[in-house]
């Protein structure tokens, strides 16, 4: 072998010739292996679809965020159930019935944990306002209390309208400021005027009376949300554990009306539906992925190797390849993660290259004359080595990340370059006992002559221009390093259209949403309080949350304000309420009535006169006929809302002792612990906020835990081990070609072109947009690995020639470029999958290859030519 040493080539050839003799054999124990492997990948392949498993459990921050899960196994592996609507009232009634669905099975559905929904919460729900908030409360209240009454006793637009018709002729309405009039009006216009278009949208009552109407012009209020917590028993069993629940809750979304179209909607997000849906993203993606990959990578072998049975011969050395490293992936590991199944896609494109290399290197001896055997076993005496230093060399890529804490990419890194040596073995096995067996002779001329050439002979006579010019491109991609991001949130690298997706997208961007909390321990309750304090005292956080928040202050003197309320408000709200209904005739003479008044209003110019005139054209544009819809969108919410009221007038004192369990329970652990959230106070989706975050927080508990302070680790932990693993692919890399081909120039050679292209990808990174995240930091570590095969390829081809430029006269440079094609082939398939991460592996690795072959087809020749001399022209 050159390079290599003869007793290698000799092994080489030897074992080629036995497999050439017993090939019949070969194959068939090569199908055996095939068949039982995939019976054993039938019944045990699995993926871990969580992400936190991708980084070292180890980890200091993984250590805080165990203990957690440990205190509280109720806060992991939920479901969350987010519904929202325009009126709070039709929330809580949707509520309200999904809870009921849900507990009726319990073992589908497992803990339900709705705390808007508990009876205790909801009676003391004004205890948690402060006293300025809760008189301000109190006094539109007494003010509505005529109003109320009146509408209670006959809930009807004719009771409504006369109580309008009142307050704009008497200057008030039951006490309410004209002010709060024209604030209704305008809300009452807006509903005309959505149903007149279709829309059948109850007002909300409870807002209302609050004030909580908008821009007070009548605009239509934020989503009222509710959030319902599930946490259900899970089949580990099966590849999709959450399938069955997930399945059931969108049967019931269908039964309940729970639907985009229906007012409520009800979506699904939390982390089992999250690992669900990253999931299915993946397995589509990657399926996708492989079926692309197979196609391109056949139709460039068909135009590469110009035969159907090296074709077929390469094929199903590739599939059985691809089989038994997916054994040995699920043997070794158990499992594939969310990033290692992309092994599929990376093996298929890099086990084809020894495919092609060694295919067409028997077509250059069958040309010669040879007979099928000897022609095999010259191919590999000849390339042999060469395949095997190229196995190695993306075999050490693949393992440099063995030593990090990237356990995802490492576990990838174990499959593939596992899969390096079994691509190699099974192209040196399996390859030569199928073309042995497949009739037919070979058709590639013997001028195997790049169409090329002339391009790479012009290259070779001006290679001192060629590299100047690499200069100034190496100096332009240098220029854009600096501006190279890593994109540290793993919501990113996931299908922003799944709906669990955009959930958590959509409560990140609210400011009490707990997204982006981080999580801290006191030893008790007593103790929590002091550790708010400390923590609320820090401008990056806006509020903290613990036991201590569900224990109002001032509660006697709150419940003396509300008892007070209760004396002259509970007598005007007698029995269980009387329905909605007034007769048709009776409707339509309160329209007139008020219209009449209505426009005598809009005369006389101001806020109220504006909401006055919009509220009679909305009114007096209905048909009669929709007068009794009307009637429902103002007052369906009314009853409820007088009802819900009524129980909150009653409330009494609060401890931690009189908490509801299952809230109780999220904040103090059995042991005694208690848990706080901090809540940010800027947007954590910005690095920079995230950093000064995560650095308060832990100044004050460094062992501080949650989304912020794991997604700040895990960035510093991927970019660590990209660091750790480019050294060790880098270093290995030069020491293995130092050793292999011994002469500083030539390791020059090989590596110049490569790390050119790593710097290119760099910079192409930056003009594509693509930044780096945790699916494909893999990249550049990975470039060096598979990029130097191309280079040692023609380095040792160039060695065997015996003249200079004698390489790129041979079926090496077809080989190498037909390689590259099939890898970017392979890879850009990847970059059409529906996951983000997995489509910018994709995105970054074609580049990185492209980069590769033409950095190593313009360099390599313009330096080899350099050690030549004469060759380099001027």
């Amino acid at each position: 072998m050159n390079g290599g040493g003869s007793q290698a080539d000799r092994l080489f050839a030897a074992w080629v010739a036995a497999v050439c003799r017993h090939a019949r054999i070969v194959a068939a124990l090569c199908a055996v292996l095939a068949v039982l492997t995939g019976v054993y990948l039938k019944n045990n392949i699995a993926v871990n679809t969580d992400t936190t498993d991708m980084l070292s459990s180890d980890l200091p921050f993984r250590q805080n965020n165990r203990k957690i899960d440990t205190l509280f196994p109720q806060l992991s592996d939920n479901l969350l159930l987010l519904l929202d609507g325009e009126a709070p009232e039709s929330v809580d009634a949707a509520a309200r019935r999904l809870t009921a669905r849900l507990k009726a099975e319990p073992h589908i559905f497992g803990d339900v944990f709705d705390p808007e929904g508990d009876p205790f919460l909801e009676k003391n729900g004004l205890m948690f306002l402060t006293v300025p908030e809760l008189e301000k409360l109190v006094g539109k209240l007494a003010d509505a209390q005529p109003f109320l009454a009146s509408l209670w006793a006959a809930p009807g637009l004719p009771t409504l309208f006369g109580l309008l018709k009142d307050g704009l002729t008497e200057g008030t309405a039951a006490g309410r400021p004209r002010g709060d009039l024209a604030r209704v009006m305008n809300r009452l216009a807006l509903a005309a005027e959505r149903l007149r278009a279709g829309e059948l949208q109850p007002i909300s009552w409870q807002r209302l009376l609050s004030g909580d109407e908008g821009d007070g012009k009548g605009a239509a209020p934020e989503p009222a949300r509710r959030a319902i917590t599930l946490r259900p028993p899970l089949d580990f069993s099966k590849l999709q554990p959450a399938a069955m629940v997930l399945t059931r809750l969108d049967g019931l979304r269908r039964d309940l009306g729970l639907t985009s179209g229906d007012g409520i909607r009800l979506r699904i997000s939390g982390s089992v539906a999250l690992r669900h849906d990253e999931l299915v993203s993946v397995k589509r993606g990657m399926g996708l992925a492989g079926v692309l990959s197979l196609a391109l990578v056949m139709v460039l072998l068909v135009i590469g190797l110009r035969r159907a049975g090296a074709v077929v011969a390469v094929l199903m050395t590739l599939a059985a390849g691809l089989l038994w490293t997916a054994g040995f992936a699920i043997w070794a590991l158990g499992a594939l993660n969310l990033i290692s199944v992309a092994f599929a896609v990376l093996f298929i494109g890099l086990s084809v290259d020894f495919g092609i290399h060694f295919t067409l290197r028997y077509g250059e001896f069958r040309d010669g004359g040879a007979d099928k055997p000897r022609a095999l076993a010259d191919a590999a005496a000849a390339g042999g080595g060469g395949l095997l230093l190229c196995a190695v060399a993306a075999a050490i890529a693949f393992y440099s990340f063995l030593p990090t804490d990237y356990v995802g990419l490492a576990q990838l890194g174990m499959i593939a370059g596992t899969g390096m040596f079994i691509a190699f073995a099974a192209n040196l096995t399996l390859l030569p006992a199928l073309l042995m067996l497949l009739p037919g002779g070979w058709t590639v001329k013997k001028d195997h002559a790049p169409r090329g050439g002339a391009i790479v002979g012009g290259l070779r006579r001006n290679a001192r221009k060629v590299l100047w010019a690499t200069a100034v491109v190496a100096c332009a991609g240098l220029a854009l390093l600096p501006r190279v991001r890593f994109d540290f949130d793993p919501l990113n690298l996931q299908d922003g259209s799944l709906e669990s997706v955009s959930v958590i997208h959509e409560l990140a961007s609210l400011r009490d949403a707990s997204t982006y909390a981080a999580t801290t321990l006191a030893k008790s309750a007593d103790a929590a309080q002091p550790l708010t304090g400390r923590l609320e005292a820090l401008p990056e956080v806006r509020k903290v949350v613990s036991i201590g928040t569900f224990l109002p202050a001032e509660q006697q003197e709150k419940i003396a304000i509300v008892q007070e309320l209760a004396l002259f408000l509970l007598p005007s709200l007698p029995g269980d309420g009387p329905k909605i209904s007034s007769a048709p005739e009776a409707r339509e003479a309160s329209v007139k009535g008020l219209t009449d008044a209505l426009v005598e209003t809009a005369g006389a110019g101001g806020l109220l006169a504006a909401a006055a005139g919009r509220l009679n054209i909305a009114l007096t544009a209905l048909p009669p006929g929709d007068l009794a819809a009307l009637e429902q969108v103002y007052l369906a919410t009314f009853p409820a809302t007088a009802l819900r009221l009524r129980r909150i007038l009653d409330p009494g004192p609060v401890s931690v002792d009189t908490l509801p369990r299952d809230l109780h329970d999220r904040f103090i652990a059995a042991t005694g612990e208690a848990r706080l959230m901090a809540f940010p106070a800027e947007d954590l989706r910005r690095p920079e906020n995230l950093n000064r975050f995560v650095a308060a927080v832990r100044g004050i508990d460094r062992d501080a835990s949650g989304p912020p302070v794991t997604i700040f680790e895990a960035g510093r932990a991927v970019v660590g081990a990209f660091q750790i693993a480019g050294f060790i692919a880098v270093a290995a890399i030069l020491a293995l070609l130092g050793i292999i081909l011994r002469r500083p120039f030539d390791v020059t050679a090989v590596f110049a072109p490569l790390t050119l292209a790593a710097v290119l990808t760099a910079g192409f990174s930056v003009l594509a947009g693509v930044p780096f995240n945790f699916a494909n930091i893999i990249v550049l570590p990975l470039l060096f690995g598979l990029g130097v095969a191309s280079g040692i390829h023609l380095v040792l081809r160039e060695r065997g020639s015996g003249a200079d430029g004698g390489a790129f006269e041979t079926s090496t440079p077809r080989a190498v470029m037909f390689s590259a094609l099939t890898t970017i082939g392979s890879f850009g398939s990847i970059a059409l999958s529906s996951h983000p991460g997995t489509a910018s592996m994709g995105v970054l690795l074609t580049a990185a290859i492209i980069l590769t072959m033409v950095c190593t087809m313009t360099v390599l020749p313009a330096l080899l030519a350099l050690r030549s001399g004469p060759a380099a022209g001027d």
